[in-house]
């Protein structure tokens, strides 16, 4: 630190903040001062740490932690003493999520999340439960507490016990439910039955995020009030009674499942996502009738699916953040620009039948500020530096696909090449160096990022 600038403590702090997650562990090995800065919390504030085998870390690496004033935990299976360690050295979580446990868990194991009196956000990821996961007396202690919920992949002897177990945590502002086979048999998965989903809604008056998804097909359509609970004291009179959700998300529900108008009771919505695993030809599209009564979306996600021609006349108007996820055509985003004249964050794929798509998108979205292609089979061309026309543009994520990197750095030439390094170079130059690049892919949020909708190579 001699030959560096005498700087007050909390400037490089400020500094250390626009650094990666390499970058800082690179600088905290420098000397002690730095380390000490480093670890200071505000650098840790969002930071999920994940943790494997207990026993294997130090006294010192608790300190740490400690010292970052870490809330937040991404953890495998934890064995009896594991459990003491996490308790004793980290008491004031407010976050913990089980990740790949793949063992078979017993009622008991996770009492020990009442020892952590500011828990408010629990996760469990691809595990089983021979006895229901969450019994009477924790839901009990969590009931006004917990506002996070997410449950991924998780096999457990009776659903409805589980769903009638989560309606009683009435505190939930945010719920991940992507339903797994029941027992230990074939992955045969039944859908919440109607009215039990209808009783969870009426319940949690405070939820506003739903992450809604299924592991397989129902033999049957679901009925077409589904995701519409009628509002008690009503008879004969219809009236919408469940919570006023502000983000909806729905995993591997195909076009059959679900009717036109399963979303009409849901006005209040501000962001929805749909992720098709699948597609049936001769099946009607029902995007248009779901996003019809959808007048104050801002936010639309849609993975795989139709054809985008099918919907982009139906995309509200008031959309500012867009993401697909399909076959995108010059034609198509013709279409939907007129209907999105405010957009300001854009995420696409560039495949063979866009043409020359970044030679367009400034004159169809001037607005845009965050821009993010995806690239397949081949790597930005010239016509990247058109980008710079956008002149609300600061943030730009260049991507490829993983097995387009694994080829070229096979062959000696790693993502970015020297070519797409220099286009970038001369589009920081063109922009004055208002536009930021990434080329990599950002980091999985173990808290809300499960497999069903992490996109990461």
């Amino acid at each position: 630190m001699e030959d560096l600038p005498q700087l007050p403590p909390e400037v490089w702090v400020y500094v250390f903040n626009f650094l990666s997650l390499e970058e800082k562990h690179a600088v905290r090995t420098c000397c002690r001062y730095t380390r000490n800065l480093v670890d200071h919390p505000s650098l840790w504030r969002d930071y999920t740490v994940v943790l494997s085998d207990l026993r294997r870390y130090t006294y010192g690496f608790w300190e740490t932690l400690q010292q970052r004033k870490l809330t937040r935990v991404a953890v495998r299976h934890l064995r009896r003493k594991e459990w003491r360690r996490l308790v004793k050295f980290l008491p004031s979580l407010t976050a913990i999520v089980f990740a790949d446990g793949g063992r078979l868990y017993k009622e008991k194991y996770l009492d020990n999340l009442s020892r952590f009196p500011a828990l408010k956000d629990l996760g469990v990821r691809n595990a089983t439960w021979d006895e229901p996961m969450l019994v009477p007396s924790l839901s009990e202690h969590l009931r006004q507490r917990l506002t996070h919920l997410s449950v991924c992949s998780v096999r457990m002897p009776c659903l409805v016990a589980f769903i009638h177990t989560v309606s009683h945590l009435q505190g939930l502002r945010y719920l991940l439910f992507h339903q797994q086979g029941e027992g230990y048999g074939l992955d045969t998965v039944r859908p919440v039955p109607r009215d039990v989903f209808h009783k969870l809604l009426l319940s949690l008056n405070k939820l506003r995020h739903l992450s809604w998804g299924m592991r397989g097909e129902p033999p049957e359509p679901l009925p077409d009030d589904y995701l519409s609970p009628a509002e008690p004291g009503h008879p004969g009179l219809f009236r919408y009674g469940g919570p006023a959700l502000t983000s909806l998300e729905l995993v591997d529900y195909p076009e059959t499942i679900l009717p036109k108008n399963a979303l009409s009771s849901l006005s209040s919505l501000r962001a929805l996502t749909v992720r098709y695993r699948y597609i049936r030809e001769g099946i009607e599209c029902r995007l248009p009738s779901w996003l019809r009564p959808l007048h104050q979306l801002e936010t639309l996600t849609i993975i795989g699916g139709n054809s985008l021609a099918t919907y982009t006349t139906t995309i509200p108007s008031t959309v500012t953040r867009l993401t697909l996820r399909v076959a995108v055509t010059l034609k198509d985003m013709d279409s939907v620009a007129p209907k999105v004249p405010g957009l300001q964050h854009l995420d696409i794929e560039q495949n063979r039948s866009s043409g020359s798509l970044c030679r367009r998108i400034p004159t169809l979205f001037p607005q845009l500020r965050t821009l993010r292609i995806r690239f397949f089979r081949r790597e930005p061309e010239k016509d990247l530096l058109s980008l710079y026309r956008l002149r609300h543009l600061v943030h730009l994520e260049l991507l490829v696909e993983r097995s387009f990197i694994l080829r070229d750095y096979l062959n000696g030439h790693p993502w970015p090449s020297p070519c797409v390094r220099e286009l970038i170079n001369q589009l920081k130059v063109l922009s004055e160096n208002r536009i930021t690049v990434i080329t990599t892919m950002r980091q999985r949020n173990p808290l809300r990022e499960c497999d069903c909708v992490w996109e990461g190579d």
